[in-house]
């Protein structure tokens, strides 16, 4: 089946033949009596058309027993055929998004409870009153998130939950390693003690099936902007370079672009197919600037860069942009949170005209920082990834802080406190009309110095009023060092995975060092509405990757996960059961190939049967799932 086909569920219903001896007497029966029916109905019509108006119809009482008129019911709204662009996997996109502002918020999630103090500045002027955005946004079902095919953002969308595109039918249960690039080098760390390396946690690779009139403008090779489809691969890593690759054979598309700092988290593409690259650092190890870049694909240039550094933010001194940004296409905002305490959105200002070979940007910044009484300013800040529906917009901060802010009028709707650290993404399903929010923490602060064994905590929550719906945990060890340089922490550090197809009511998550320190992983899949254990996967190595969920073209479900030694498992999704795994390779082939030294911590994506993984040994693979 082609990318863009529909399946269809096939008829098995057939003809049965009646057994009864008198049918054919009894059906001419039956047809007489059928004719006088409908002629008696047809001469109802015309009487009843004739002595009833449109006026007298509107003031028809329907109770009224002495007279009837039937009214067909409205014909429902057809769904529409899918889109060349849209992503099969999360079609047709049935959720409403509608939000609610009558329900009251839950009691454990009301911020004023807790003294909550809120700042709102636009181009680093400080806004005096109430804020409202000029141009409200409002994000819909992902499945409208892009506007060619691709993914565009750490876990895809603003919903944040899916890593994969396009159908990927398995026919032998295989994965087969395709293409290496072992080029990714090193970058001193700003402390000047250890070098940055590879590509680590979060580091998901980006995918753009750019048109050819677009392409035609880019600074490609010449087999890569001629040939009939291309599907780029970006990977951005840490030795401050963000690289370009044919995701069939690892071909590189174009030179890298150097951004000159380390960049730890996963980049984000333009959803609306603009050439545009947003990229955050996570080390102040890039010269003057400390914050983030945008640059054109048309050519490599950088378009504008933001440093963080601004007054009153409560870690001054530390500006990464480890979380991955959201672009609302429909009002060009790029929504952006900061481990310096500000949740930025910018106005873009794109000046772009699709085909064109020229693209520029003119940002206006709006800042947004809150502050609770019993919370400290110098650990106030934003590693996880905002996930957007409709204005609401969801993350996870350093203090434990599970948040809900309107993003147009910038106040928080609601906040919970869980029960550790968690720098996971929240994930975003719609159930019946209501959000549900998704995310589990680490094992961080529940113990003093050294090991210690602890609960990881996973939480299913009303999005509208902040209300746990259930929560369970896993039990996991984690090291606290007297530095964090030295912690080795265990819990939810993959990004959940909400199940479609035929896993539609399963939630999947992933847990860290669930054997002991630095041994051991499960993968738990549990009933989404009642978070009821339905299966468990167990591994004898630790992983810090986010698993990803893949499909075949009948619905079946797949999942994948990577570990700490090189390791890819590929599980069926509806039981639980390992098919098959692969141990990566460095320079096969070759006399110094070798299975030693390779970690994965990034996370991976799967395009249409191709998984492209980076790994904190400088290698990046391309893996045929067959």
């Amino acid at each position: 089946m082609k990318r863009g086909e529909q399946y269809i569920e096939p008829d098995n219903s057939y003809y049965r033949p009646s057994r009864d001896p008198n049918e054919g007497t009894m059906t001419l029966v039956v047809v007489i009596t059928l004719l006088f029916v409908c002629m008696t109905g047809v001469l109802a019509a015309v009487y009843f058309k004739k002595v009833t108006t449109k006026e007298t119809l509107a003031n028809i009482d329907v109770t009224d027993q002495s007279g009837y008129i039937s009214i067909a019911s409205p014909t429902p709204t057809p769904i529409p055929p899918i889109a060349d662009y849209q992503n099969p996997i999360l079609y047709p996109g049935l959720a409403n998004v509608r939000i609610d502002k009558d329900l009251p918020i839950a009691t454990d999630a009301n911020p004023a409870v807790r003294g909550i103090n809120q700042t709102v500045m636009k181009n680093r002027q400080i806004v005096e009153g109430d804020y409202s955005r000029e141009k409200p946004i409002y994000m819909k079902d992902p499945v409208f998130y892009g506007s060619i095919p691709g993914i565009f953002t750490y876990r895809g969308n603003n919903f944040r939950n899916c890593a994969s595109y396009g159908y990927t039918n398995v026919y032998r249960g295989a994965l087969t390693q395709r293409w290496e690039f072992n080029g990714v080098g090193t970058k001193l760390a700003s402390t000047l003690n250890f070098e940055w390396g590879g590509v680590r946690w979060t580091g998901q690779p980006l995918v753009a099936e750019w048109p050819i009139e677009v392409r035609r403008n880019m600074n490609l090779n010449d087999m890569a902007k001629n040939q009939q489809v291309l599907r780029e691969v970006i990977v951005a890593a840490l030795d401050g370079k963000i690289y370009f690759f044919n995701i069939l054979n690892g071909e590189k598309t174009r030179d890298p672009i150097n951004v000159g700092a380390s960049i730890k988290g996963t980049p984000a593409l333009d959803p609306r197919g603009y050439p545009l690259i947003y990229v955050g650092q996570t080390d102040n190890n890039g010269g003057n600037i400390f914050g983030f870049y945008v640059y054109s694909l048309l050519d490599g240039s950088l378009l504008y860069s933001y440093d963080g550094s601004d007054d009153g933010a409560y870690r001054s001194n530390w500006n990464a942009f480890d979380s991955s940004p959201i672009i609302d296409g429909d009002t060009d905002t790029l929504i952006w949170p900061c481990e310096n305490g500000y949740i930025y959105t910018f106005d873009l200002n794109t000046n772009y005209t699709p085909g064109g070979a020229t693209i520029s940007v003119n940002p206006v910044v709006t800042g947004y920082k809150y502050m609770f009484n019993d919370n400290v300013g110098s650990r106030m800040g934003v590693e996880s990834s905002i996930a957007v529906y409709g204005n609401y917009g969801y993350f996870m901060d350093n203090t434990m802080n599970l948040c809900c802010l309107d993003l147009n009028t910038l106040k928080m709707v609601w906040t919970k406190v869980l029960g550790d650290d968690s720098d996971v993404t929240p994930m975003i399903n719609e159930e019946n009309g209501i959000p549900y929010v998704y995310i589990g923490t680490e094992v961080d602060n529940q113990g003093g110095t050294g090991e210690y064994t602890g609960a990881a905590y996973i939480y299913k929550i009303n999005g509208i009023t902040g209300e746990t719906v259930w929560q369970t945990s896993e039990s996991c060890s984690t090291f606290n060092g007297e530095s964090s340089d030295s912690d080795q922490s265990g819990g939810c550090f993959g990004n959940p995975v909400m199940g479609k197809g035929k896993i539609s009511n399963l939630v999947i998550f992933s847990f860290s060092m669930t054997s002991g320190l630095a041994s051991g992983n499960k993968v738990v899949a549990y009933d989404k509405d009642l978070g009821t254990k339905v299966w468990e996967y167990n591994m004898n190595i630790y992983s810090y990757s986010s698993p990803v969920d893949f499909y075949d073209s009948e619905g079946h479900a797949y999942l994948i996960i990577c570990d700490s030694i090189g390791q890819i498992h590929m599980i069926n999704a509806e039981t639980g059961e390992r098919i098959t795994y692969i141990q990566t390779k460095k320079n096969i082939g070759q006399e110094n190939q070798t299975s030693k030294g390779i970690c994965i911590e990034a996370s991976p994506i799967v395009y249409e049967g191709m998984l492209v993984v980076g790994t904190t040994s400088g290698s990046i693979f391309g893996i045929a799932v067959e």
